[in-house]
């Protein structure tokens, strides 16, 4: 699963990815990398991540999360 356009626009405020980065336990420029990155399965798709991220933004799971579409 990857972060949606809507998650990421929520998250690109400082206030949220500087909570993210104390809550993760790594710096703010890191979680911009990762942010921009936004690889499937990535640190920004944790329980710890998600629980900022719902609780900062007021975003739902289905919001902030998309799902892959699977290749046979």
């Amino acid at each position: 699963m990857k972060l949606t356009r809507k998650a990421i626009r929520a998250i690109k405020d400082q206030a949220i990815r500087l909570k993210l980065a104390l809550a993760l336990g790594f710096s703010e420029q890191w979680i911009n990398r990762v942010i921009d990155a936004n690889k499937a399965n990535g640190p920004l798709t944790t329980a710890k991540a998600l629980k900022v991220i719902r609780e900062e933004t007021g975003l739902t799971d289905s919001e902030i999360l998309e799902e892959e579409k699977a290749t046979a």
